[in-house]
């Protein structure tokens, strides 16, 4: 069961299997021919009267993100000057395909004046049911891992690269990316930690602009750069690619324990 949670099957159809082959067929119905003095083409023309050709159903099409899309989100980012207002203009852009299927914005958690900011890729079905990032068995990891080294969320601030959960927790878009790049770049400017964990490749590959994998990236200390700062981050593994592979936690704890060093310095 939990397989088919993190795959993204989260609705049952039926609470018991149903034998669809031991279901009776309804008896074939039967056409009623009628004589009558009018002509084929009467027929036909009365038959349309009676029975209306339904409208066809349109279906709304998908907001997909373009370079207008992005440059619209970079100037809404950029007008906003407190967390209050980055949250609002969040929740009323509508240039991001992910936000018609996404149940709630998950925006952030924890301690805003914290000296560290946790950036992760996106939420997953449990962050999208309660609005808050990493809430479910990854997230329950990492506060594990926070505890470890003497922090919680209290004292960290945490969020993600996308605010919206993609369906069915797939990895989201290059496009879907750069869409929610300038947000979560003035997310980091409002915050303005000391320094940024980067959870998982995708948070580390959007901050730092780089396409080389988590494995090479993780443990060394980088700057990362938006429009208007400069801070000081460290990449490591996400806790949900921990939860498959258990064997690189001590990876992990090599990374919280640099952390912890740089915070107490």
């Amino acid at each position: 069961m939990e397989w088919y949670v993190e795959s993204g099957v989260d609705i049952l159809l039926e609470d018991s299997p149903i034998d669809r082959f031991s279901e009776v067929p309804p008896p074939p119905r039967q056409k009623v021919i009628q004589v009558s003095g009018h002509s084929p083409a009467e027929r036909l023309a009365k038959k349309a009267e009676n029975n209306p050709r339904p409208a066809p159903l349109i279906k709304p099409q998908a907001i997909m993100p373009d370079g207008a899309a992005v440059k619209m989100a970079e100037e809404i980012a950029a007008k906003t000057n407190t967390l209050k207002e980055l949250k609002q203009a969040m929740s009323s852009f509508n240039g991001c395909n992910l936000k018609r299927t996404a149940k709630s914005l998950v925006f952030a958690d924890g301690n805003p004046d914290a000296k560290v900011m946790l950036i992760g890729e996106a939420p997953g079905r449990d962050e999208d049911i309660q609005g808050l990032p990493f809430v479910g068995r990854a997230g329950q990891l990492l506060d594990r891992q926070l505890a470890a080294i003497g922090l919680d969320r209290d004292s960290a601030y945490i969020t993600n690269v996308i605010p919206w959960r993609p369906p069915g927790n797939r990895t989201p878009t290059l496009q879907e990316t750069e869409i929610c790049r300038p947000f979560i770049e003035r997310h980091i400017e409002l915050v303005n930690p000391d320094m940024i964990l980067m959870l998982g490749g995708s948070s580390a590959k959007t901050l730092m602009k780089t396409s080389d994998g988590i494995m090479k990236l993780r443990g060394k200390w980088v700057e990362v750069q938006t429009a208007r700062t400069q801070i000081k981050a460290l990449p490591t593994l996400h806790p949900a690619y921990l939860l498959r592979q258990p064997s690189h936690k001590k990876l992990v704890w090599q990374d919280l324990l640099s952390l912890k060093q740089s915070l107490n310095s």
